[in-house]
């Protein structure tokens, strides 16, 4: 029999380290109250839920030092590890059949909820293609979309770049490695900012170095986390692809920019319009064709508002004129004049995780204007 565990997070790490298929992983989670019942469990119960003999000998004996190095990453400040199943995984990545077994998470973990849009390309890209995806990123963030992309040279470090030079801009990075570890190192000042001020995500725990494999994997949590993917210059066998391809096939929208017919880095964004994608020529356009997938997240929003909770969590407004009171006390530091996230924490007392959750509902249910970061009561 396993050592009992102290914590259901050494629980969890020690399934996460266990490796392997996730479908046996999963049914433990499913199965047993906890990660800890689910260690308590046993070998028998392990086998049954089809774990392999290598998964249940890793279950059984952990990697001491990948445990001890997971456990130290863990004890920081704003550092996180959600498990599926946890009702604050986020929704649309929960509706893929490969969604990670859990996610570590360094930054606030809300970001993963907030409606986004994925923004890849090349690795190489032109120096249009640059300038495009930076435009595009910005553009979207004054939007008010999270930015979501890989952390890759190229493409994927222009658009978070682009979605950070928005006051309240959010962008999220999903990257292959453990997120002790940068890739490529050159990006490392970037993830950390990232960290501050959105989220920067990974399935694998901490000291994970890169290998080839792990991209792909990485490109379905790009796609699952987004409304849509906006794909900017590829190449025919590119990894932005790949992102696209499993948007699609999750049900997302897909969007393409031409390019110069003389531009091989167009090649795949016309293959993907030829395939079906939107071809679009302004974030505008991108933002049109995402409005159907917001509300429906807004919705799994609101139900997990409402889903009691150990802790307090704001309940759902109504067009009742008794609000409840978090709302009353947002509602009453709003006013005609736009304002940003840091003045109405200042005013409301309220955290930026509620205030985010909070002004997106207020949003949708048409009670509040958001323009390029600010907020303000709808005229």
């Amino acid at each position: 029999m396993p050592q009992t565990p102290p914590c259901s997070t050494e629980a969890l790490l020690r399934l996460v380290l266990a490796g392997g298929a996730i479908a046996p992983r999963r049914t433990l989670l499913t199965r047993f109250e906890t990660p800890a019942d689910a260690l308590r469990s046993g070998p028998a119960a392990w086998r049954a839920a089809g774990c392999s003999a290598e998964q249940r000998a890793r279950l059984a004996l952990p990697e001491r030092e990948a445990l001890a190095r997971g456990l130290r990453w863990l004890e920081q400040p704003g550092r996180h590890l959600l498990p599926a199943g946890d009702p604050d995984y986020p929704p649309l990545l929960g509706e893929l059949e490969t969604a990670p077994l859990a996610l570590f998470i360094h930054g606030d973990p809300a970001a993963l909820w907030h409606p986004g849009v994925a923004v890849v390309g090349s690795r190489t890209p032109s120096p249009t293609g640059g300038e495009l995806a930076a435009e595009f990123a910005t553009a979207l963030a004054r939007s008010g979309l999270a930015v979501v992309s890989g952390l890759a040279a190229g493409v994927d470090a222009r658009a978070h770049r682009g979605a950070l030079e928005v006051p309240d801009g959010r962008t999220v990075a999903v990257v292959a490695t453990g997120l002790d570890l940068a890739f490529p190192p050159r990006n490392t000042a970037l993830q950390a900012c990232i960290a501050e001020r959105g989220a920067v995500v990974s399935e694998y725990p901490p000291g994970t170095a890169a290998r080839p494999g792990q991209f792909p994997a990485r490109n379905r949590i790009v796609a699952g986390l987004s409304l849509g993917t906006l794909v900017i210059e590829a190449a025919l066998r590119s990894g932005a692809l790949i992102t696209a391809r499993l948007a699609a096939e999750a049900g997302r929208e897909v969007f393409a920019l031409p390019g110069s017919v003389r531009n091989p880095r167009a090649r795949g964004c016309h293959r993907l319009i030829r395939d079906g994608a939107q071809l679009v020529e302004t974030p505008a356009e991108v933002v049109a064709g995402l409005c159907g997938a917001a509300a429906q997240l807004g919705q799994a929003l609101r139900s997990r508002l409402a889903a009691p909770t150990e802790q307090a969590r704001p309940t759902v407004p109504t067009p009742s004129p008794a609000l409840p009171p978090d709302y009353q006390r947002l509602w009453k530091v709003l006013d005609e004049n736009p304002t940003g996230m840091d003045s109405l924490i200042e005013r409301s007392g309220l955290t930026a995780t509620q205030l985010s959750a909070m002004l997106l509902i207020m949003e949708l249910d048409g009670k509040v204007v958001a323009t390029h970061g600010r907020y303000c009561r709808k005229p």
